[in-house]
């Protein structure tokens, strides 16, 4: 079967970035209160209802590792070899697998939470439902979702060059009701959405949102 093209764009670029990104963005959540303040309800939520988390899209690992110090039992999934490569280099306590958010590699109701933290935003809009759809598959009923994603309704940014290298990605925007919508299409209920500025560090607002697969007796 072949691979849609924008995997493939996706997976070189990153492997481009790979070294440059894990050094700059290294410590990234010591300056987004907010951000650690909805990771840290997410950990709660898993931690109540209890079974493993996936961070799909861990990039370099940081995310993942900081899972972990939260009392997780946590994996990371990345598509970018080079990505998985600095992710175990640095973490190496911490498992790292490669794998695309199209298709886990992981049975049906395995998770108890999963993280798409800035990974959705590399998935063409149209993709995007069978995403969501693969997300729900994944996790138990109960199980928690956590999403972060750049704001905006506008044509998808794209980039050529990062950090001093030549890339081919597009980052595609979405408002917050837009993405609360797709999940309950996808059978999620939405917990909690939090939107906040640009921190003059960011080029638009950000959102992360907090879903759950309903459970059986649960109508949501």
């Amino acid at each position: 079967m072949t691979e849609p093209a924008f995997l493939t764009t996706v997976r070189a670029g990153y492997d481009t970035l790979a070294e440059d990104y894990a050094a700059l963005f290294h410590d990234e959540l010591a300056g987004k209160p907010l951000a650690r303040a909805m990771i840290s309800a997410f950990a709660e939520l898993v931690r109540g209802t209890g079974g493993p988390v996936a961070d799909v899209g861990c990039g370099p690992g940081d995310g993942t590792a900081y899972l972990h110090s939260l009392g997780l039992d946590v994996r990371g999934i990345d598509l970018s070899p080079g990505m998985v490569a600095v992710a175990r280099r640095n973490h190496p306590h911490l498992r790292f697998d490669e794998g695309t958010m199209t298709a886990l590699d992981l049975p049906d109701g395995a998770l108890g939470g999963l993280v798409a933290w800035y990974s959705l935003i590399h998935v063409p809009p149209e993709q995007v439902p069978a995403v969501l759809a693969e997300f729900h598959r994944v996790l138990a009923p109960g199980g928690h979702l956590l999403l972060a994603f750049q704001v905006g309704d506008e044509p998808p940014l794209h980039l050529s060059e990062a950090l001093g290298h030549r890339i081919d990605l597009d980052f595609h925007r979405w408002t917050t009701d837009r993405i609360a919508d797709l999940l309950r299409q996808a059978g999620f209920a939405v917990t909690a959405r939090l939107e906040r500025e640009s921190d003059g560090t960011e080029r638009t607002p950000q959102a992360h949102v907090l879903a759950r697969r309903p459970t059986e007796s649960t109508a949501d």
